[in-house]
């Protein structure tokens, strides 16, 4: 059996597991990791998750990890997925309250107090204002920018009525983001300081109630367009806010802070029922 914690962050749900000894290469024969990741987080039958975190060893930081999305694809970075992950680091004895991390995206600087995470965010890079974005015969315009994984942002006033996972899914795959595709955030800026999103998130392919990433997206580009100044409280779809941080210099921003709750649901044991 595989030892395991649930922990949520402002909405997003992983499960972490310690793999510093490799015990998933000792514990799994006859499937990947790859389809061990899509198994365990699938809801109702299995634990359920919007992705698995491993931590492993490192040469170079604390600990590095290992950020599965649910569908088993692996990703550079995740917000809310770093600051689960250096809290389940500091509860385990792996760092200190101040940490650094190795990921994809870079090394990640974290600090824990308590539940709260803060953490420091890979630099942004390639933004793009007022994209264009046809669909059949209606244009969006989204901005862009990769904040470790690639948003589109579209400003939306009335995020109820928001068509997330039929525009979400169209702009997901659409030629202009190909070929590594991009998540998708509606965004309404409620004032100079806060924002509400919903994001269609890539990987899970379909909407989930947070977005680390996409609500770091979300404060910076509208910090460009002259929106927003910093810090940014972010309303996700769960009801929880995320806080971004950021210094904005000329068309770059750096440093970026992302900070929140992290809540940690269980712990336990994955029987190998869960993964087969």
């Amino acid at each position: 059996m595989i030892e395991f914690f649930k922990m949520s962050g402002s909405g997003n749900d992983f499960i972490l597991i310690d793999n510093r000894e490799q015990i998933l290469e000792k514990h799994l024969t006859g499937i990947s990791l790859v389809d061990f990741v899509r198994a365990v987080c699938r809801p109702h039958i299995s634990l359920g998750a919007d992705g698995v975190i491993l931590i492993e060893g490192s040469k170079q930081a604390d600990f590095s990890w290992r950020f599965f999305n649910s569908d088993g694809s692996e990703a550079e970075m995740c917000g809310n997925g770093g600051r689960c992950a250096a809290r389940f680091a500091f509860i385990k004895g792996i760092a200190r309250a101040q940490m650094s991390f190795e990921t994809l995206a870079g090394i990640i600087d974290a600090y824990v107090h308590e539940a709260w995470v803060k953490i420091r965010m890979p630099d942004p890079a390639d933004m793009r204002l007022s994209m264009s974005i046809p669909l059949g015969e209606k244009v969006l315009v989204g901005h862009f920018i990769n904040t470790g994984v690639p948003h589109t942002v579209i400003f939306f006033e009335d995020l109820a009525s928001c068509d997330v996972k039929g525009w979400g899914q169209a702009v997901r795959y659409h030629e202009l983001f190909s070929p590594a595709g991009t998540n998708v955030n509606f965004v309404k800026i409620v004032d100079s300081h806060h924002l509400m999103i919903r994001t269609y998130e890539r990987g899970v392919e379909g909407e989930t109630l947070a977005c680390g990433t996409g609500s770091v997206a979300a404060a910076l580009l509208s910090g460009a367009v002259g929106k927003t100044s910093s810090p940014v409280e972010v309303k996700v779809a769960s009801g929880e806010v995320l806080r971004v941080y950021f210094e904005k210099k000329g068309d770059e921003f750096a440093p970026v802070y992302l900070e929140g709750a992290t809540r940690v649901i269980c712990t336990g044991h994955l029987w190998e029922e869960a993964y087969h």
